[in-house]
């Protein structure tokens, strides 16, 4: 067998064995384990905007509870699951409905985790919207209490549980474009202006003065964790995504989403370095409007290593060989940069193509190895749920998943800073200054 041979081969068997797999467990049933003969009972932790979609997603599951800490924007939802009990603490839901098998937490950023221990803890299967945490500190607590507990978890990347990433890995993996060396990945959207409508700072300042809370608002429970604040519309409902203390802005929206799979095609773990430049915007109250970060990978068995270029408000430059009158994805994507070629697709991995087109139409695609996924990414997760198996992102995918989309919002605090990351100890080495953004702390009362 030639090398290049062995190298696919050992690519497809690896890939077989690891990241798309269900595998069930030896004993089902038992406290956190559903078995298979009964419907599985869904609490919604956060249903006036995504969770809305995530528990319409779970078909013939059974939504036992609603939580939501501001009524009037969730009343679209209680509305829809009418037999649902209702509640604005998720701690007292947890608390008082033991019929609870399995939540689905899409809160702001900031809660993402405590909310999402506090269930796993309890035995509670658990769906989380990306990104998984608001700090890398939490992300790995996350994993590693979803590997003690046992408890089927799934992170809310779509694109994950879908064809296009299978295809990108099964071409990278066949050897479509060579060994890839180089990504450039985007998002070219922008938060700004900052608030929107409701708040606009030429400094971006939060606002001094906070406005009345309305009724049927929690205020205290949507702080949560982050240091208090006096409620404003700049903050909810929807546009809490560009302040630090509560989102983790476009690299937790979308990056979260666009790197999915290059993580997995390219076999990632952590960055060996990571740095920030070109920022434009943004201050120590809101993400930047524009960035630049670069990743460095050390060789990975079966890969050489590997830069990555995150453009965050803007489009990387145009690859030379995309012929003349063909766009980038909007939105965002990714390019994959071979020896022998480029894959191009977007922001969830849909759509891949080599290119030029002359290349795709000349590519003998190769045999789909990958398991494919019936149905929504919610089902996906319950069915795992019922088969006591693993779901596509589970926290043990999608924890150091979200750490590297995470080391990119630490390198736009610092920019013009090449940032040496050990992974180990979870730590930057040579700034000491940009630990104090890996584990953030948290309000009384609020921490893991």
């Amino acid at each position: 067998m030639n090398p290049t041979s062995h190298r696919r081969a050992f690519l497809k068997t690896t890939a077989a064995a690891g990241l798309f797999q269900i595998v069930p467990r030896h004993v089902l049933g038992g406290p956190g384990h559903t078995p298979p003969s009964e419907r599985v009972n869904i609490a919604g932790i956060g249903i006036g905007g995504m969770g809305h979609s995530n528990l319409t997603a779970c078909g013939a599951a059974n939504i036992v509870a609603l939580c939501d800490v501001d009524h009037r924007y969730a009343a679209k939802t209680f509305k829809q699951f009418p037999d649902a009990a209702a509640y604005k603490d998720f701690r007292v839901m947890l608390e008082k409905q033991k019929d609870i098998d399995a939540v689905i937490v899409a809160t702001p950023d900031h809660t993402h985790a405590v909310i999402s221990m506090a269930a796993m803890q309890l035995g509670k299967h658990v769906f989380c919207q990306k990104p998984l945490t608001h700090d890398i500190y939490e992300a790995r607590m996350l994993a590693k209490a979803a590997k003690e507990t046992g408890v089927v978890t799934q992170m809310g990347i779509q694109g994950h549980s879908q064809e296009g990433l299978r295809l990108i890995c099964e071409w990278i993996w066949d050897g479509a474009i060579g060994p890839v060396r180089e990504v450039d990945a985007w998002c070219s959207l922008s938060y700004a202006p900052h608030g929107h409508a409701s708040w606009s700072s030429p400094l971006n300042d939060r606002p001094k003065q906070g406005m009345a809370v309305p009724e049927g608002l929690d205020w205290d429970l949507w702080i949560g964790p982050a240091p208090m604040r006096p409620y404003h519309t700049c903050y909810h409902p929807m546009v809490w995504r560009c302040w630090w203390d509560f989102g983790c802005g476009m690299m937790g929206d979308r990056g979260a989403h666009t790197l999915d799979c290059v993580f997995s095609a390219l076999k990632l773990g952590a960055p060996l370095s990571i740095e920030g430049s070109g920022i434009v915007g943004g201050n120590n109250e809101v993400h930047p409007d524009k960035a630049v970060v670069a990743y460095h990978f050390a060789e990975r068995e079966g890969f050489p290593p590997l830069k990555l270029t995150w453009y965050e408000g803007q489009e990387p430059p145009r690859p030379p060989e995309l012929e003349e009158g063909r766009g980038l994805y909007e939105q965002g994507g990714v390019i994959f940069k071979g020896e022998k070629g480029s894959i191009m697709c977007g922001v969830y991995g849909n759509s891949p193509r080599l290119f030029p087109e002359s290349a795709m139409k000349a590519y003998q695609r190769p045999e789909k190895t990958l398991p494919r996924i019936k149905g929504s990414h919610e089902q996906n997760w319950i069915d795992a749920i019922k088969a006591g198996g693993k779901a596509s992102a589970d926290f043990d995918y999608s924890g150091p998943l979200t750490e590297f989309a995470l080391l990119g919002n630490l390198a736009k605090r610092f920019p013009g800073k090449k940032l040496l990351w050990d992974n180990d100890l979870m730590k930057v080495t040579n700034h000491d200054e940009a630990n104090e953004w890996v584990r953030r702390p948290s309000r009384k009362g609020w921490s893991l």
